[in-house]
């Protein structure tokens, strides 16, 4: 499961950031602000319409991301903290 498709309020952990090589660049901005391994990590909410961005939770701070960036962060399967 990506963060993009993450059901609401439930936390989870980072399991990896992964992109394509076109879009390197991004993977490496989502580490940097605390996408990281292990990380809790929640969708708090999505606008409406259309879900994008969605608004998220990773450790102590919050975000808004694009559901494309979202896509980039890979979640553990068994991740409920």
């Amino acid at each position: 499961m990506n963060l993009d498709t993450a059901p609401l309020s439930t936390p989870l952990r980072v399991k990896r950031v992964q992109t394509d090589a076109a879009h390197e660049e991004r993977a490496r901005q989502l580490e940097e602000i605390g996408f990281l391994p292990g990380e809790q990590v929640s969708v708090m909410t999505r606008a409406f319409p259309g879900g994008d961005p969605l608004v998220v939770r990773v450790g102590m701070s919050t975000f808004a991301l694009r559901r494309a960036e979202a896509r980039c962060v890979e979640l553990l399967n068994d991740g409920h903290a």
